[in-house]
């Protein structure tokens, strides 16, 4: 869909000396025809792409000078130019490629010419002697020896030269790399020059012929000695653990192959090497220039990882191709696996691994070559059954779940190619698939991978492995359901790639057997039936997660596998799509549609989006799902519109359509992944759009001519092009709309974040290009007031969207003409930069911003710039005239700042209380952020300003540092009032008092704003306070100064101030010099600034403080590591050692902050280490850790703990931070060891400290799952005495235990249990061993396959071994602790063993299990009663886990028996009359499950036998039952019941009439708390139904209680309600919809059912989803009732809460027409469009005290409900009622009554809107927002009234902005098309 735009090719042009220049001027002919005047022209070219043109004509114009058969001195002069030039190009530049392919091609004739020029130059290459300069000359070896004749003839021609340069460079750049030790930037650069000087070595060993055979017959020559020493090289670099290991990793590479080329003879290679494998190298027999250059290599103290790169070249360098080096190859290869064995058990570094695994992986590739003509004992060695094999095996298990992606990678390769090893060992006649399916080895690997769990991504890998060995069908037969149970653990995100692949690979594979061995196309029925039946399964019916995984991963693979299985897809799904239409949680089969179809269209298999909407799927199944409730069935029916493989395909008119129908309804979602998936899709059909119409406007240029093959283009060019500007225009015009005041914050985002899209995707056009659409055309004055106003929002991406969205539109647009509105805007920036409320101040900086960026500024601020205009030269005039605009406000920020630092440094409570100055920096480091640092003009302005801009820093950071580092509580304070408020503030302020000696910091103090603060006033007591505080109507307001605003004063300002210098120190350019005129920042300036983040790191408390001082400070890290300064470089080496020393040193001097986790010192050292580069060699990381866990362990030293507090701390920290990566790795053993030796310690910030990391410790190393045969039997805490601890200790077994192990582990524990007849045991031991067989069993219960009879029979086993220690569950076991687990193993059996086998009678019945069981409970306390009080230990437990075992004893005898129950241990009733509450609620809690199943739709014949009649029995216990719980419980049970089968036996049961027991379950649910609240209140709602049904007499007399249940349910809908309550009252208008709301003869009043209906629509705006779901069930229900279902389009249909609003209200409307009740209702109708009730004086009063005394907002708000959205509704619908019915008008009275309330009220807003400050959005957002709101809704009433007097028609009913007093503020309401 995304079409790349094509990279520019950037070439670097060639250039030449001023000599050679001259030469060729003097050579060049008059005409220009000749060689000289080709390259003078040439080289004269100042593009690169030109000159390989040039280039290309070479070869020839010298082929024409050939023919003449001379070759004059200026060719020669050419040629030896060509060769400077050539060894003049970068090695990367195309032009050396283009002229090395050139000369290639040059004419025989000329070639010794051309030898000799490049011969003489490269000599003059080799005679350098400028180290830096090497890499340059290596380089061009490199590229003489890279497919170009001359170049390699010049290199043999100085082979001796080149030898002993490359020895030289690499021993001197060896040299330099040492004295750079520690320059990070530089030894990066040396060891790179290194590498490449080892390749290049080994590059001309292979490429040049006379090396691959020299030998030592000429060990005098000065090659073979350069040869020697580079060996000797290389060598040392194998054992230089200074060196990168790529270095080390080439240099093994170059000693094998130095060795194959000097040894002699080379059938004796392979001995030798296997002998320096070995260890074991005979140094009196090894050739002296062996021993001499490889003596580091012969002894046995090899390192491992020098011994790994040996075997990498051992396999990279030697011939292994068909057995060419003969036994003794053979031996070597042999040889070479046993030393990688070895090493896989010693290698603990994971780069390490990462090579061995690589290297293990090349031997099975050598191992495959050479057994393709290999001996046989060879083959017996690798088969598959040797031990060879068997180690692989072993590795691929224990590494194939390895945290690197690329060594798991490996694994793959290693088992694909022991399965090849195998099948090249096996006999001939064993290589077709099917024998080799049988072959033991493969037949039991095959059964092995199978048997394992699926939760192992390497059992995905290996069978993939296996299906391209054997094939699917053979995996199939020995697991038929391996596609759906692949398909099942989709749902598990880190199984999802592994899953997808397997399955692709196995249908591929099934599919081509099929067809190769089907006659006919019946195969395609069983492929389906094997991989799409069960992917249709999941579909419809799998869990959410499983359904998205299955979407994205398998079904795009399946499709592109076989396109027409799509048919056969969508044919099933549409034919359950009308009965499975899905709900909130539930796609449905229309999900499932919808999801295929956009699969489909995506991956290109709908041809043509017309044919499939017609063909495939209906217009109105589009509709449903882009409105459906669930979100997921919304975005895929959105894609299915969007996406599409054809970036230029035609979008249809009912494309259009459709997308401005789903952004009516979509806007508003609460899901960020939802917002952001609209967003996307909507940008790709807008890119759609773009590059259609591109194609539109071509063929509407060439109309006159016929192009066939646009067969998809229906209409003419100029059509489709004025639908897509239309339709872009509209949905620009439902965007904006969707800014309306009060809009909720997902709708903002969504509408500006898709506004944005349309910006970038159709930009401004240039020249001739022509554009569809431009959003600017769509944009006026109001418009643009809207997105400025959307900077007041309190969500910061809102801001950032509206101003990304301002910048994309044209400069020339947005313009500024009221100066006097100009300068409001500024100063309403400057007011909002110190308001205490913290969003604020980013308003400030988006407000400033802007006016910077649109030169929009006052003029008043030209005098802080000297130089009005910057001198642009030849420069960008917008960019100099935002860095004069930044100038000018940074300055006036600083100002300001200055001034109020000043005053905080005489009163930090005065500044905190009002002039907070966190939101001035804040504006500073925004502004700083918008500019390009890098090409200021005004250079020295701007270093005075950043000067000043530091030392203010200093300030505020000096003013706020003794609150910041106080042992204040880091928490929030409650805010209170008054002096209750300054007492708690005298509090903090006592406390830090002795530690900080600010003098100020002496009394709390509430504030006058207008008068002055002296210093003396803080001497004023307490009681003083309450006289100030009284002055609260008067103009001298008191301002509550609470210690929350000191508390964020503070610890902003440290904050504001670290991301200031950070963000200097980032973006500003420094000064390489001091006399430097480009840079902004001195190299004094910068320590300073490090200086500054240090002491606050180390000594700051607040958390809030040093977690973003550290933000700063990683910037400064960052910075400082690749500067090419040194001092500044050695900086953060400097700054480790030091504090490292600072903790070791335990001073008690010390100013570290010594707090339980050691505050910001762990920052500190984390910001040092994860900047160090990663590349490099890591020092400063490895000696950290040393030092670190050197000072974490235990001590004898008191003096110590601060310092082992503080490692503990720091190496938390570390192991914590993922940008170390891999390399701490290797320290995780030694962090353990301290962990866990620090719980020893008597300290408690020791062992808390210890704690902490042993938790971050487990967290690192069990990120990787244990591995194949790792099973740790015993588990020294079962028997532990503390209780918890073998509670966890039992739980912590089961990852440890493979599923398929735990029968017998548990059969294992089970016979360790002691016999009734032994005399001594411990019951600890027994509770450890019986908590382990609980937690093993519950984890093997939970299996996927638990009703297979492999299954069953381990569980047979295992409760037979149960059975035989049966004593511990009755009352020979005095121990209730031990007895309640043995139940519930008991329990766990049963559950699990209750269904029979095929052919057999149940297992539980066989073994007599339920017999053992009644035994229990008849004998049991349940029976006998109980001797026992709670003060028993384990009563609890017991009573619970009996009472479960009883109750399933109770159900599996009512199955068996029906009706007949004799043969019951234990009734309910008795266990509903047990004194224990545990015992009835488990009781009640079954009994609920039951009779809800049953209710849910069952039927009453689900229910068994002694189930019946149970209503009495309800009816007696909830008039006793004192428990809250159960009596929940009870009264849900009775509602789950039929009334009429209960409710006549009140009388006789608990003497209460059926009215009397109504009147006291609405008193319940009237009293109650909420959950009984809610169950009785839908209890009673039940029995009202009921009651109405019975007979029509009583319908007259339950008036009373029908208005009174009116009354509970109304109550019940309150935002401010628990969520259950809302719930219960949505659930009980779903069910009495057709009764009370829709019923054609209403029952209830007109008031009473708008009341309900009210409540509908005020449910609907809740903020929980689950509450708005539930409300629109009952909506869905209205809606598909017999009278209703005609009103809308989706009738029956599952719809989502945005448009069951509107639905609502249609329903609404057409009932009131239908109940002929229009004019009673109109009258409320308009009061909810008014909003009556709400006293528009009171509510602005309030939110003013709201702004005025709270620092942060306290009110709950609802952040999903938008007002204007419901008066839109309702608005829209009241017209179409209105316009189209025939109905008594109001009477006048009522009518004027409505209009003159209305008109009031529209003039009361329009005084409070005047009265407001300009501009009043920036600086009264909330009042101003209200105001807004309650203008709209007046307005709206307004127009309908008028439209009832007959004044205006439809053409006037949407509110006019020019009709408000705030006329570039007013919205515009939607337009009055019905969006059904």
């Amino acid at each position: 869909m995304v079409v790349k735009k094509r990279k520019e090719i950037q070439v670097t042009a060639l250039t030449i000396c001023h000599q050679d220049l001259e030469t060729l001027r003097t050579l060049a002919d008059v005409e220009r025809e000749n060689l000289a005047s080709l390259l003078l022209h040439c080289v004269q070219l100042t593009d690169g792409v030109s000159q390989i043109r040039y280039v290309k004509q070479i070869v020839p114009l010298l082929e024409k000078a050939d023919k003449n058969g001379m070759c004059d001195p200026t060719i020669r002069s050419c040629l030896d130019i060509l060769a400077g030039i050539y060894l003049s190009l970068s090695l990367k530049n195309p032009l050396k490629k283009v002229l090395a392919s050139s000369l290639n091609c040059l004419p025989e004739f000329f070639l010794t010419e051309a030898i000799q020029s490049f011969t003489s130059r490269l000599q003059e290459e080799l005679n350098t002697t400028d180290l830096y300069s090497y890499r340059k000359v290596i380089d061009n070896i490199s590229s003489c020896m890279e497919n170009f004749k001359l170049g390699i003839t010049s290199i043999n021609n100085l082979l001796e030269n080149v030898l002993h340069f490359l020895q030289k460079s690499l021993i001197e750049i060896t040299e330099e790399n040492r004295k750079f030790a520690g320059n990070h930037i530089v030894q990066t650069q040396l060891m790179n020059d290194l590498l490449v000087g080892i390749r290049v070595s080994v590059m001309l060993v292979q490429k040049v012929q006379g090396l691959q055979r020299i030998n030592s017959n000429v060990s005098s020559s000065p090659t073979w000695q350069s040869m020697c020493e580079l060996l000797s090289i290389f060598t040392k670099f194998l054992n230089d653990d200074d060196l990168l290991q790529t270095i080390h990793s080439t240099s093994g590479l170059a000693v094998i192959l130095f060795i194959k080329a000097m040894f002699h003879p080379p059938e004796k290679i392979p001995d030798l090497i296997s002998s320096l494998l070995l260890c074991s190298v005979d140094c009196t027999s090894a050739p002296e220039w062996f021993v001499h250059s490889c003596r580091s290599l012969c002894g046995a103290d090899v390192s491992e990882s020098a011994l790994l790169f040996l075997c990498q070249g051992t396999l990279t360098m030697l011939d292994w191709q068909n057995g060419r080096m003969g036994p003794s190859g053979e031996a070597l290869l042999l040889d070479t696996v046993h030393v990688l064995f070895t090493l896989s058990s010693q290698i603990k570094e994971s780069t390490l691994e990462m090579f061995l695994s690589r290297i293990l992986a090349s031997w099975t590739n050598s191992a495959i070559h050479v057994l393709e003509s290999s001996s046989p004992s060879l083959k017996d060695s690798l088969n598959g059954n040797a031990s060879i094999a068997r180690r692989l095996l072993e590795y691929v298990y224990t590494h194939w779940e390895h945290p690197l992606d690329a060594l798991r990678h490996q694994t793959k390769i290693i088992f694909r190619n022991i399965l090849q090893m195998h099948q090249l060992t096996v006999a001939e006649s064993k290589l077709e698939k099917s024998d080799l399916a049988a072959d033991p080895f493969i037949f039991e690997l095959t059964q092995s991978l199978l048997r394992l769990e699926w939760h192992i991504k390497g059992k995905y890998i290996c069978l993939g492995c296996l299906v391209d060995c054997i094939g699917t069908e053979h995996i199939l037969a020995l697991a038929k359901t391996i596609p759906s149970q692949i398909l099942e653990v989709m749902g598990d995100q880190s199984l999802v790639p592994y899953a997808s692949d397997l399955l692709e690979a196995m249908f591929k594979n099934h599919k081509s057997h099929l067809k190769s061995q089907a006659v006919d196309s019946t195969w395609i029925d069983q492929w389906h039936e094997t991989w799409v039946s069960p992917l249709l399964h999941i579909l419809c019916e799998g869990n959410l997660d499983q359904k998205s995984y299955v979407i994205d991963y398998y079904l795009p693979k399946l499709l592109n596998c076989n396109p027409e299985s799509l048919s056969y897809m969508v044919k099933i799904l549409q034919t359950s799509a009308d009965a499975k239409t899905g709900s909130y949680n539930s796609r449905g089969a229309l999900g499932a549609l919808m999801a295929c179809l956009r699969t489909a269209r995506a991956h290109g298999h709908l041809q043509s989006a017309t044919d499939a909407w017609r063909s495939l799927v209906s217009s109105a199944k589009i509709k449903q799902g882009l409105i459906h409730q669930h979100c997921q069935v919304r975005i895929d029916t959105l894609g299915l519109l969007c996406e599409s493989n054809r970036s230029t395909e035609i979008v249809s008119i009912e494309e259009m359509q459709w997308i401005q129908f789903f952004i009516t309804y979509n806007l508003n979602s609460q899901s960020p992944g939802v917002r952001q998936q609209i967003c996307s899709l909507l940008k790709k059909l807008f890119c759609r759009i773009q590059e259609s119409s591109q194609v539109l406007y071509k063929l509407e240029q060439n109309k006159s001519k016929h192009e066939p093959e646009n067969e998809l283009i229906k209409q003419h060019p100029s059509i489709s092009l004025h639908q897509y500007k239309n339709f872009m225009s509209s949905i620009c015009n439902s965007l904006f709309e969707a800014l309306f005041p009060g809009s909720s914050y997902p709708t903002r985002f969504s509408a500006l974040t898709i506004l944005g899209s349309i910006a970038e995707v159709f930009p401004v056009p240039e020249g001739q290009v022509q554009t569809v659409y431009q959003l600017s055309h769509d944009i006026d004055v109001g418009r643009f007031q809207t997105l400025m106003e959307c900077f007041t929002s309190t969500f910061e991406t809102v801001k950032l969207l509206a101003f990304d969205l301002l910048m994309k539109l044209p400069k020339t647009f947005i313009q500024f003409q009221d100066s006097e509105k100009l300068q409001d805007l500024f100063q309403a920036a400057l007011a909002l930069s110190t308001s205490t409320k913290p969003y604020d101040c980013v308003t400030a900086s988006y407000l400033l911003n802007f006016l910077i960026c649109q030169n929009a500024l006052p003029s008043s601020l030209s005098a802080y710039v000297k130089a009005q205009q910057a001198a642009c030269g030849n420069g960008d005039k917008s960019a100099a005239v935002v860095e004069r605009n930044t100038l000018m406000v940074i300055k006036c920020l600083l100002e300001n700042l200055e001034e109020e630092v000043s005053q905080a440094e005489n009163s930090l409570l005065q500044a905190a209380a009002s002039f907070p100055m966190y939101g001035r920096v804040h504006c500073i480091t925004r502004a700083f952020q918008k500019l390009p640092l890098n090409s200021l003009q005004l250079v020295s302005e701007w270093r005075l300003v950043v000067q000043q801009l530091l030392l203010m820093s200093y300030r505020l950071s000096a003013v706020v540092a003794p609150v910041i580092q106080s042992s204040s509580p880091e928490g929030l304070i409650p805010m209170d009032t008054d002096s209750e408020s300054a007492s708690r503030l005298q509090m903090i302020l006592n406390e830090i008092q002795p530690r900080d000696t600010n003098d100020y910091f002496n009394q709390a103090k509430i504030l006058k704003e207008h008068d002055s603060f002296d210093l003396e006033d803080l001497n004023a007591n307490v009681p003083n306070i309450d006289t100030s505080a009284e002055i609260k109507g008067k103009e001298e307001k008191t301002c509550d100064v609470t210690a929350q605003m000191v508390l964020v004063c503070c610890w902003r300002s440290m904050k504001e101030v670290a991301l200031l210098l950070g963000t200097l120190c980032q973006l500003l350019p420094m000064q390489s010099v001091p006399e430097s005129s480009d840079g902004l920042l001195t190299v004094e300036q910068v320590k300073e600034i490090g200086e500054h983040f240090k002491q606050h790191l180390l000594q700051s408390r607040h958390r809030g403080a040093f977690e973003l001082a550290y933000t700063g400070f990683v910037k400064l890290t960052e910075i400082l590591n690749r500067c090419p300064n040194v001092s500044l470089q050695k900086l953060p080496e400097q700054w480790l050692r030091n504090v490292l020393e600072e903790i070791k040193c335990s001073d008690p001097s010390s100013k570290l902050c010594a707090t339980r986790r050691s505050a910001g010192i762990p920052f500190y050292i984390q910001a040092l280490l994860a900047s160090e580069p990663k590349k490099g060699k890591m020092d400063l990381l490895k000696t950290t850790m040393k030092e670190l866990i050197s000072l974490a362990g235990p001590t004898d030293d008191s003096q110590s703990t601060v310092p082992q507090v503080h490692a503990l701390n720091i190496l938390r920290a570390l192991f914590r931070d993922t940008r170390l990566g891999e390399n701490i790795i290797p320290y995780v053993a030694d962090g353990a060891k301290a962990a866990i030796l620090g719980f020893t310690s008597p300290v408690w910030a020791v062992r808390n400290s210890s704690t902490l990391l042993f938790s971050t410790l487990i967290t690192r190393i069990f990120g990787v799952k244990r591995g194949k045969d790792e099973l740790f039997k015993k588990n020294t805490c079962g028997n532990s005495p503390v209780y918890r601890s073998r509670e966890m200790a039992a739980r912590a077994l089961v990852p440890f235990v493979m599923r398929d192990e735990i029968p017998a582990t548990v059969r294992t524990l089970l016979a360790k249990l002691p016999n009734c007849t032994d005399q001594c045991f411990r019951q600890n031991h027994i509770h450890g061993t019986l908590l382990q067989v609980f937690h093993l069993l519950q984890a093997f219960s939970d299996s996927k396959h638990r009703m297979n009879a492999h299954f069953q029979q381990e569980l047979a086993d295992v409760a037979v071994c149960t059975t035989a220690k049966l004593w511990l569950a009755r009352r020979q076991n005095p121990c209730l602790v031990t007895r309640a687990v043995y139940i519930d193993i008991l329990f766990l059996l049963t559950r699990c063993l209750d269904k029979p086998t095929k052919g057999n009678q149940p297992v539980l019945e066989h073994l007599g299990i339920w017999e053992e069981v009644r035994n229990i409970i008849s004998r049991s306390e349940l029976i006998t009663g109980f001797p026992y009080t709670f003060t028993v230990p384990g009563l609890p437990q017991y009573l619970q886990s009996l009472t479960k075992l009883a109750i399933a004893a109770v159900w599996a005898v009512a199955v068996q028996a029906g009706e007949h129950t004799r043969d019951v241990p234990i009734s309910f009733s008795q266990l509903l009359e047990s004194s224990f509450p545990d015992v009835r609620l488990l009781t009640l809690e079954a009994l609920l499950e039951r009779f809800s199943a049953a209710a849910s739709g069952l039927g009453e014949k689900e229910l068994p036998p002694l189930l019946w009649n149970m209503g009495g029995t309800f009816l007696m216990l909830a008039m006793k039952e004192n428990h809250p719980e159960c009596f929940c419980k009870i009264l849900k049970i009775l509602h789950c019941m039929d009334p009429s089968e209960w409710l006549h036996q009140t009388e006789h049961c608990i003497h209460l009439t059926p009215k009397e027991f109504l009147n006291w379950t609405m008193d319940i649910a009237s009293n109650e708390r909420s959950e009984i609240q809610s169950a009785a209140l839908r209890l009673a709602s039940k029995v009202i139904v009921h009651h109405m049904r019975t007979s029509e007499e009583t319908r007259d007399s339950m008036a009373p209680k029908l208005k009174q249940w009116v009354q509970l349910v109304v109550s019940s809908c309150g935002d401010h309600l628990p969520t259950e309550s809302r719930l219960a009252a949505a659930e009980v208008l779903t069910s009495t919809t057709p009764f009370f709301l829709t019923n054609p003869h209403p029952v209830l009043g007109l008031q009473d059912t708008l009341a309900l209906w009210r409540c509908v629509l005020t449910l609907l705006q809740s903020e929980e989803q689950a509450v708005r779901d539930a409300a629109t069930e009952t909506v869905t229900t209205a809606m598909s009732q017999g009278n209703t279902c005609r009103s809308t389009e989706f009738a029956f249909c599952q719809v989502d809460a945005s448009i069951a609003l509107d639905m609502a209200l249609v329903v609404l409307c057409d009932l009131l027409q239908q109940w002929n009740q229009l004019a009673p209702a109109l009258p409320v109708l308009l009061g909810w469009l008014l909003g009556e009730g709400d006293d528009l004086m009171v509510c602005v009063e309030s939110e003013h005290q709201v702004e005025e005394d709270y620092l942060f907002e306290k009110a709950e708000i609802n952040f999903w409900a938008e007002t204007l959205i419901f008066v839109k509704y309702l608005y829209k619908n009241l017209y179409h009622l209105l316009s189209k019915s025939s109905w008594h008008p109001l009477s006048p009275e009522r009518l004027c009554h409505l209009q003159r309330t209305a008109s009031e009220q529209c003039h009361l807003l329009s005084q409070l809107l005047k009265e407001l400050p300009p501009p009043a959005a920036f600086l009264k957002t909330v009042e101003f927002t209200r105001l807004r709101i309650q203008e709209e809704r007046t307005l709206a009433c307004l127009r309908l009234l008028s439209f009832l007097e007959g004044k205006e028609g439809e053409d006037t009913l949407v509110p006019s902005a020019a009709d408000s007093p705030a006329e570039a503020n007013q919205l515009t309401l939607p337009g009055t098309e019905m969006a059904c």
